[in-house]
C-alpha cells in the first residue's frame, strides 16, 4: 500500500472478518493487540485483502502491554500479507520504535506513524505541528483527534487539506458524535485511510459508522450524487 490514493480499512480484531469485508473495503486493519493470537492469524491468513498492522499501545487507546509489542509489529510486518504498520509517534521517537519502521519499510510495507488524542482537538498550531512531525518520519501521518464543536472538525479539515496541497500523505478524522461526519468528508479534503467496522458493534473508537454505510456515503460524496 503506498496510500497514493484513499484507502479504506476494515478495522478488526479477527481476520475472519475478512470474507465479509472485501466488497467494501480496500484493506483490512488488524488490530493485534485486541486480538489472541496475533501473529498466528497473521501466518494463517489467506484472505484478499492487505492488511495493516495495528499493535496499538495501551497509554494510546489500544490493549497493548509489555515489552513485546513492537517487537511483534516488527515481526508482523515481515509477513506477505502486512502491507503496512501502524506505530505510534512517541513509539518512533524511541530507538526501538525507529528500528521497528526501518526493519517494515526494509520488508517493503508502508509506515503510518499515527497519533490519538481522546480528550480534545488541539490548537491549530498543535496540529500542524503534530502532523509535520508524523509526515517526517511516516510514509502517512495519522491523527485521531476528539472534536466537542464543529469548530473543531473545520480546524482539522483545514490542515489535512493544507498537508496534501503540500504533497504530504495524512490520514484524519474527529472522534466522537461531533465530529462523526469527519469520518464521510476527510477524504475530499486529503485524508487518505478510513476505518469502519464490518459490523458497528465492533467498533475500534467512538463515533465510527459501519463498513457499507461509510463506503457509500464516500462513495456519494466523491462522485457528487
Amino acid at each position: 500500500m503506498n496510500f497514493d490514493e484513499f484507502v479504506l480499512c476494515a478495522a478488526t480484531a479477527s481476520l475472519d472478518d475478512e470474507p465479509a469485508a472485501r466488497e467494501h473495503a480496500d484493506a483490512v486493519e488488524f488490530r493485534m493487540d485486541l486480538a489472541e493470537d496475533p501473529i498466528e492469524a497473521l501466518e494463517a491468513y489467506d484472505g484478499e485483502l492487505p492488511i495493516l498492522a495495528t499493535n496499538r499501545a495501551d497509554w494510546e487507546g489500544g490493549e497493548a502491554t509489555g515489552h513485546d509489542r513492537l517487537s511483534d509489529l516488527r515481526d508482523a510486518a515481515e509477513l506477505d500479507a502486512v502491507e503496512a504498520i501502524d506505530i505510534e509517534l512517541d513509539s518512533v521517537r524511541t530507538e526501538e520504535g525507529e528500528q521497528v519502521a526501518a526493519a517494515a519499510r526494509d520488508a517493503g510495507a508502508a509506515v503510518v506513524v499515527s497519533v490519538h488524542d481522546f480528550e480534545r482537538t488541539p490548537s491549530s498550531a498543535d496540529l500542524r505541528n503534530v502532523l509535520s512531525e508524523a509526515t517526517a518520519v511516516g510514509d502517512v501521518g495519522k491523527l485521531a483527534v476528539t472534536a466537542r464543536t464543529p469548530e473543531d472538525v473545520l480546524a482539522l479539515l483545514t490542515a489535512t487539506e493544507e498537508f496534501d496541497a503540500r504533497g504530504e500523505r495524512v490520514a484524519t478524522m474527529a472522534m466522537g458524535e461531533a465530529g462523526r461526519h469527519s469520518r464521510a468528508v476527510a477524504p475530499l479534503y486529503g485524508s487518505r485511510i478510513g476505518y469502519a467496522p464490518v459490523d458497528p458493534d465492533d467498533a475500534t473508537a467512538p463515533g465510527q459508522y459501519d463498513l457499507a454505510t461509510l463506503r457509500d456515503l464516500i462513495d456519494q460524496l466523491q462522485s457528487g450524487e
